[in-house]
Formats: C-alpha cells, structure tokens, sequence
C-alpha cells in the first residue's frame, strides 16, 4: 500500500505541477494579450503606410449590445461582427491630411451588409480622401453587391483570378404562415391603420397583397435605380452597364467557359485580375516593405485611430453640434445601444437639451420603428429641444420608417439620402389565440367574470367581439395621433397626411416628392443644417451623445482584439458550430424580432421593409 501511495502521490504532484504551469502560461498569454493592447493604444504609426480599411461583419450606425458583453462575445468568436461606420469615415477623413498615408487600401472580404446610405457616407469620405492626390486601391476574393459598391470607389479594383462579381439587384422575399397556422388551429388577430401596412400580413395570408407589391416595387425599383448610378459613375461606366451586366450575368459566364472573373474585367467592372499576393507586391512598392519584409507597410482603421486620437478631435469642446444615434428597434424602457429605448433614447436627447455648450442637435435615425409609446417619449424630447431653443435636424440612414419616421416628424429640417427606405407611416397590432389549437388536444377553458373585457388577455380563450373593438379602437387612434404629429412638423392637414401615409413605404427620393422629407443629402449636410441654425460660423465641434466608456472598458476592448488577433495568427479559427449559427442568422433574427415585438399592451408602428 505505501508503494501505491507513493505512486498515486507521485502521479498527483505531476498533474499539479502542470496545473501550475498551464495556469502559468495561461497568466503570461493574458499579459501578453494585455501588454499588446496597451501597446496599441500608444504605437506610433510608421513615417510612410498604407491604411487599410477592412470591414468586419454588418456596417452600423451605432454597436450592439452593451460593451463589455459585446467584447467579451466578440473574444469568443461569438456573435455578429460589427464595424461601426463612423469610424471607418472618421479615419479616412483624417488619413486624407495625414502625409505618413500614402495609399487607402480597401478589402471587403470580411464585409457583411450595408445599406445604400451608409455606403454613400463611406464613398463621401473616399473621395475626400481622392483630392488629396493619393491612390485608392481596392481587392477581394470575389465582389457581392454591397462590397462591389465600396470597391468601386477606388481608382484601381482588383479581383482574384478565380473571383467574381455578383450583382443580383434587390428583393423582398417573406414567408407566409397562414396554412401553417390554419393546420394548427392558431388565429391570429391583426389589427392595423393604412391599407398599406402589411407588417403582419405574414400571418394572415399565404402571399403577398396588392398593395404590398406595389409598394414594394416602387421602392425597390428606386434603390436599384440608385445603385446603378452610383457605381456607373464611380467606374465611369456607361448609365446601363449594370443593368445589362447583370441581366446578362448567365449568358456571359456560360460563353466564357464558366470563367466569371474574365467576366467581371471585359465588363469593365475591375481594374485587372490579380491574386492577393500580386496585390500586396504592388502595395509594398506604394507603401514600403513592413519589417518582416514579407508584406506592406499598413496600419488598421482601430490602431490608425488610436494612434491618432481622431476619436477624440471629433467630440469638439466649447459650442458644438450634439450628435444622438437612434438606431435599430424602438422598444420600451431602457436599450442597449444597438435598440432605441423609450427612456435611454429620450435620456440621451434631455443631456443634450441641458447641455449649454450643445447649440443644435443632430438626431441620426436607423430605424424600422417599434413601440408606439417608446416613440412617442423620444418624440416628447425632440420638441422640449426646440422649445429651449435649440434646432434639431433629422439625418436619415438606411431605414427611418414608421416609429423611426415619427420621432424625426417633430424635427426642424428631415434629411434622407435618395436612398432612404421612408414613410410606413401606419399603425398595428396583432395577437394570436389558441383556444382551438387546445381544444384539439382535448383541453377546454370555462369560467366566468365580473366585467364583458375580463380575461379578455388570455391567449387560450377566443377573442370576444368586445376585445376585438376595442384593439382597432386604440389602433386607429394611434393612427390619428401619428398623422396629427405628422401633419404639424409637415405643415400640411390632416387629409394630405393620410393621403401619402396609409403605412406606404417610400425611398428618399419619392418621400422629396411626397414632402415627407426637406431635402436630400448626408450625415454632413445635416451637421452643417444644424449649424446653421444655431447661428454657429465656424469653429464648432461635433460631440456625440452616447455613454461613455470607462477605461477598463476601453482596455478590454483592445485585449478582445489582440487576443482574438493572436488567435487567427496561430490558426485557432472559428468552430463549425459558430458557422452555423451564422447561417441560421436570418431565422434567428426573424424569431427574435418577433419576441420583441410580443410586449403585452402595446401597439406598434414598425415597418417589415428590410431589403436584400
């Protein structure tokens, strides 16, 4: 026995020396990671370099969730990869005065979506960085639609030999679930204000109706129109070489042997085929050969901007321009960023109204819509600003539409791109009972009340004809309270109102039409608008209204993407089960968006025009 103990004891002080040496290497991994993220917050950028502006994931105006959450995610290879858009601008502006940047490097392999209007903020600082003299380089594996757009802002597009473009145009596909619902003895119960307002139609019918695609095709129509010209004009194309491109796009690639890349060049589309390694010997002869000697002089837009501080010359001191992001979902109560909070959203607003040094407000809106209540509350903040005096212009992003049109109505001045997706003005609310999904199963419900409304909320019980009035009551109210507030920052009536409303989505350039909106432009012209009104000449900053970050924040920030930088370098990647949670991502985000959307007692102005 004392052999064996001796043993196990031997087998047990080995296991706990390398538990202390894996802790070890664990704690010295961790400073490393640590010491790299400091080092980046102070690195001095190399004399000559290119910048390199390589989106991650979906382009936004404002991150999602809140900031240690989202870092810590992000370090797992966990959740959605977001580039926020104003940072890629931010840097791109800066590095255009910067004499140590030489070339703009742009790579969309790693981009995810981005609407037309955030891509036309991101072509606006591409050609300011232009006048400065310098070349504009762009590459990728292969091009979809929205990578294509940015890429086509470079002076030179090159394409991988094996690499393609694919333009497919724009759609809205949704499924339908009413024979489902049939099948399962489900009733859902919509109530809705405007003929056009169709959000829940995906209960309630099998296909599209008339009005939605009509709508529909006037809008998407319209954003095609727009991409077309913008791209056409950045590759000084001829006005229908998209459009014959891609209509075309079958019949080429079969003639060309199935060689689509070959395609894309005698199209006029690329600059030349060329492979990443052929890129970066024409960067290193542009930029200079990095230390190693085996790639290009480059820094990051996250490092550049460290390096630079051009975070924090935009805040601005003294008399400024207030910047609030609106962005994603209008629901109740306080959000993270990322989701427009009834409360959070009006708070941000109050701290700019009690701000002496902030003279105007830039309310910057990415929004579907949502709560009908949360939305009135942000609405309530934007007239305590013009009463005190301080304008507030509505800058208008992808989507600003039905919740995210009625807390721009109340502004000064309503700026979209042409490429907005508007309007949706409408109203609705829809509930699902079971009561016959129960009884199939052979489960009844009795009782009684005091009250003809008692239980009138159980979802197990039909729905009495009393409960029913009484929804559409509150619904078409809500309504007449939309076109009211409408109707008053339009200058119009009513009935002018209700003419161009009925829950119809417009793009930007029909809502001009309509006069839903003032004038069309950018995120600039709507900073200079305010400006203006204030009576501020020059001299101004431009402060963003958020909350701030701490430094442990801040740090962990950087230790996320050191680390998770580390790891891609020593080949640790992503796990197949991550990638297929990404693929599931458009359920996913379908089913969530509806239990958001599923708070008891409240009506929604939310508009289902996302695009693809």
């Amino acid at each position: 026995m004392h052999y064996f103990g001796r043993f196990f004891y031997g087998i047990w002080r080995g296991l706990d020396v390398l538990r202390r040496g894996l802790h070890l290497l664990l704690l010295l991994a961790l400073l490393g990671i640590v010491i790299g993220a400091l080092w980046q917050t102070t690195a001095r950028l190399p004399d000559k370099a290119a910048l390199v502006v390589r989106p991650s994931g979906d382009i936004v105006e404002q991150l999602s969730g809140e900031p240690i959450e989202r870092a810590i995610n992000e370090a797992q290879g966990q959740g959605t990869p977001q580039t926020l858009l104003w940072d890629l601008t931010t840097a791109i502006r800066t590095a255009a005065g910067d004499p140590r940047i030489v070339v703009l490097v742009i790579d969309t392999d790693d981009m995810g979506s981005a609407g037309q209007a955030k891509l036309e903020e991101l072509a606006a600082a591409i050609a300011t960085f232009r006048h400065s003299g310098k070349r504009i380089i762009a590459r990728g594996t292969y091009f979809l639609q929205n990578q294509y757009y940015l890429a086509a802002q470079a002076d030179e597009v090159y394409l991988d030999p094996f690499g393609f473009v694919l333009l497919d145009g724009y759609d809205r596909y949704r499924m339908f679930f009413k024979d489902a619902l049939d099948k399962l003895s489900i009733d859902m119960h919509l109530f809705r204000a405007g003929k056009f307002k169709s959000a829940a139609e995906t209960f309630t019918r099998r296909d599209m109706s008339p009005e939605d695609r009509e709508e529909s095709d006037a809008y998407l129509q319209s954003l095609w129109r727009g991409y077309r010209t913008a791209v056409s004009s950045a590759r000084n194309l001829k006005a229908d070489a998209l459009a014959q491109y891609a209509n075309g796009y079958v019949s080429a690639v079969t003639a060309a042997g199935g060689d689509t890349a070959k395609v894309a060049r005698d199209s006029g589309l690329v600059s030349g085929l060329k492979t990443r390694q052929e890129v970066e010997d024409l960067l290193i002869d542009l930029a200079g050969a990095d230390t190693a000697g085996k790639s290009y002089r480059q820094v990051g837009v996250a490092d550049y901007l460290h390096a630079t501080h051009a975070e924090d010359k935009q805040r601005g001191k003294g008399q400024a321009i207030g910047v609030v992001v609106a962005s994603g979902e209008i629901l109740d109560g306080k959000q993270p960023p990322g989701t427009i909070g009834g409360q959070s959203t009006a708070q941000l607003l109050r701290e700019a109204r009690q701000d002496d040094d902030i003279r105007a407000v830039v309310l910057r809106i990415d929004s579907p819509g949502g709560s009908v209540l949360a939305s009135e509350q942000i609405y309530r903040e934007v007239q305590a600003l013009k009463k005190d005096g301080k304008p507030v212009v509505a800058s208008m992003s992808d989507v600003a539409a039905s919740g995210g049109y009625y807390i721009a109505a109340a502004a000064d001045q309503i700026i979209a791109s042409p490429n907005t997706i508007t309007g949706s003005i409408g109203v609705f609310a829809g509930i699902p009972t079971f009561s016959r999904s129960l009884a199939r199963l052979g489960v009844n419900v009795d009782g009684l009340g005091t009250t003809p409304l008692s239980g009138a909320t159980q979802l197990d019980r039909p729905m009495s004809a009393d409960a029913g009035r009484l929804i559409q009551i509150t619904v078409d109210h809500a309504y007449e309270e939309f076109l009211a507030r409408v109707a008053k920052g339009r200058g119009k009536t009513r009935e002018a109102i209700d003419t161009i409303a009925q829950g119809r989505v417009w793009s930007g350039v029909d809502a001009r039409q309509q006069g839903l909106v003032d004038r069309l432009g950018g995120y600039d012209d709507a900073v200079v608008e305010a400006a203006a009104r204030a009576g501020l000449k020059g001299g101004y900053g431009v402060r963003r209204i958020e909350q701030e970050l701490s430094w442990a924040q801040q740090l962990l920030f950087q230790v996320r993407s050191t680390g998770q930088g580390m790891l891609d370098r020593i080949g640790i990647a992503r796990s197949g089960a991550v990638q297929l949670v990404q693929r599931l991502k458009p359920l996913d985000l379908e089913l969530a968006r509806w239990a958001r959307l599923s708070s008891p007692n409240t009506i929604y102005a939310y508009c289902f025009c996302s695009i693809e």
